[in-house]
């Protein structure tokens, strides 16, 4: 008999497929003492397995590119932690097996990460992740990892890591399902990236049976297990007609009474380009500079190397608009040579441009390497910061831009309540906004992006960010300035049409979603967007808001 479930759609798209789960490694090794003439080879099999998983996890990120490859790389860092590999040693050298040294350490590590916020704690997974392949090499036994299958199949996890995720094959891998995440975890953007449906924090998703055919909605996280012939059919019927809109629709975005809304796709560098200039992305409206940074996290990367991979990016959008993020470091993005290591909170504690105003030396090169970059090219450049609280950062901010020569607009993310609360005052000190929704909504619930028990307020449509946006927006018109959205938030197709209708001025988003974000908005009108923003600014909750806005745009 036919059963729906509920979670949370992070990735658009309809899979009907049978279940099969995801293969783990076995967790905890055995207890056990060994005689202290062999701890110096345990410390060797320790140290050679520990490479071995990092050598994996580089090439699995060198054969993915993007987004995926720079997760990957920073996982392999954490499997090489120098102090990480001491604490192994240490307890090695008092009787733990190599395998149980690595589990301990790794066990304690974990514990650290969980209790410094509940931002670091959003790691715990990929934590996990490393320290199960690093156990499963030295046991001897398969890696966790998806199953071998012949035939397409919908796959099922507790949670996927990027290792897992970055290298899924979609011509296998119809759609995934897992009971924890959130809509802006790791596996949802990588999900969005391959264009593969997903849903994540069903609980109980772990309870399917193998073999069950299941119909995965990724647009509505709805999960209908043993559906019927005709809810099949129906599901098959609305993922053709989306299939053929996509076809139709070319060209900038627009509504369809001509109001433009310039469609840009969010990079992490170079290697994201192609897929943004295959889905037609008018610029980029979010170019995460930190993955550069995350190479080698002792030390920043030469101005040369950076001129070289901002103009590889500039160079692809002539005449369009880039728009730099500067350096965001801290929170999970530590890096030794600028962030604090032991701050009790590093999400509300010195990250993004407060690292940066703490350290101008690397502000000052960064924004130096983008004016070089951008020497003799017609595109139009924009840089932006993050985390800006208030007049007095995007001042600081606006005043080293000015003094490193760069001339392009300088911008100001909304990311922290403040700023979208005294949208005007930040715009008199810089030309731009562009809302964050992931940490927007973090900082506004303070639910972490990361942890899928508090995804319900993670949820882009709670009608309190829609009034974050609302004000930003209406703070920009009446500044005669622009305020694009460059969150997740972005990427679904109804949500668009809504910030659209709240008065923002362009949208970025992974390149995966634009056509979709496209179409939709290709549909309806300013004034149909603008009844349902005001329709969805009225709900109490996110699923009110969700459906009020449908109502209003399909009207029902």
């Amino acid at each position: 008999m036919e059963t729906t479930l509920r979670g949370v759609g992070v990735s658009h798209g309809v899979a009907i497929g049978e279940v099969r789960h995801m293969g783990t490694a076995v967790l905890e090794p055995p207890a056990k003492q060994i005689p202290a003439e062999a701890a110096e080879r345990e410390q060797g099999r320790a140290r050679q397995a520990v490479e071995a998983v990092a050598a994996d996890l580089n090439a699995r990120g060198n054969l993915a590119g993007g987004e995926a490859q720079a997760v990957l790389e920073a996982q392999a860092m954490i499997a090489q932690d120098p102090e990480l590999m001491a604490d192994v040693d240490r307890r090695i050298a008092v009787g733990s097996s190599a395998e149980r040294g690595i589990y301990d350490a790794f066990s304690h590590y974990r514990e650290l990460l969980a209790g410094a916020g509940e931002y670091m704690a959003g790691r715990v997974a990929d934590l996990d992740d490393v320290r199960n392949r690093i156990v499963a090499r030295l046991l001897g036994v398969p890696m966790p990892g998806v199953p071998d299958s012949d035939e397409p199949y919908v796959l099922i996890a507790r949670d996927l890591a990027p290792a897992d995720t970055a290298l899924l094959d979609p011509a296998l891998v119809l759609g995934f399902v897992t009971e924890e995440g959130g809509p802006t975890s790791h596996s949802a953007i990588l999900a969005r990236a391959l264009g593969v449906p997903a849903v994540v924090a069903l609980p109980g998703a772990g309870e399917l049976t193998e073999g069950t055919v299941v119909a995965v909605d990724g647009s509505t996280g709805e999960i209908f297990v043993d559906p019927t012939a005709e809810k099949r059919a129906t599901l098959e019927a609305a993922a053709a007609e989306r299939k053929a809109a996509l076809a139709a629709s070319t060209g900038p975005g627009a509504t369809s009474d001509g109001h433009k809304v310039p469609l840009l796709a969010n990079v992490g560098g170079p290697a994201d380009v192609p897929a943004a200039l295959d889905a037609g992305a008018e610029g980029v409206g979010l170019f995460r500079t930190e993955f550069l940074f995350l190479d080698d996290s002792t030390k920043a990367p030469s101005e040369e190397k950076q001129v070289e991979s901002y103009r590889e990016v500039l160079e692809a959008f002539p005449q369009g608009r880039v728009v730099v993020r500067v350096l965001d470091a801290g929170a999970d993005k530590p890096l030794d040579f600028l962030t604090p290591a032991d701050e009790p909170n590093p999400a509300l504690g010195v990250r993004g441009l407060r690292s940066l105003l703490d350290h101008p030396e690397v502000l000052k090169t960064q924004l130096s390497a983008l004016a070089k970059a951008a020497e003799g090219l017609p595109v139009y450049l924009e840089v932006m910061a993050p985390m800006v609280a208030d007049r007095t950062d995007a001042k600081a901010f606006a005043d080293a831009c000015r003094e490193a020569g760069l001339q392009a607009k300088f911008g100001a993310m909304v990311e922290i309540p403040s700023a979208a609360l005294r949208a005007r005052s930040v715009l008199q000190e810089v030309e731009f906004l562009s809302l964050g929704t992931n940490d927007l909504a973090q900082y506004t619930f303070a639910a972490d992006r990361q942890v899928g028990a508090v995804s319900r307020l993670q949820d882009p449509w709670q009608p309190a960010l829609l009034d974050l946006v609302a004000l930003s927006a209406e703070a920009a018109r009446a500044e005669g300035k622009s305020c694009g959205v460059c969150g997740e938030a972005a990427s679904d197709p109804l949500l668009a049409c809504v910030l659209t209708g709240l008065g923002v001025t362009s949208l970025s988003m992974g390149a995966a979603s634009i056509p979709y974000v496209r179409a939709t908005l290709a549909k309806y009108t300013l004034a149909q967007c603008e009844r349902a923003a005001s329709a969805a600014r009225a709900a109490d909750t996110a699923e009110d808001a969700r459906a009020a806005a449908h109502g209003v745009l399909s009207g029902e």
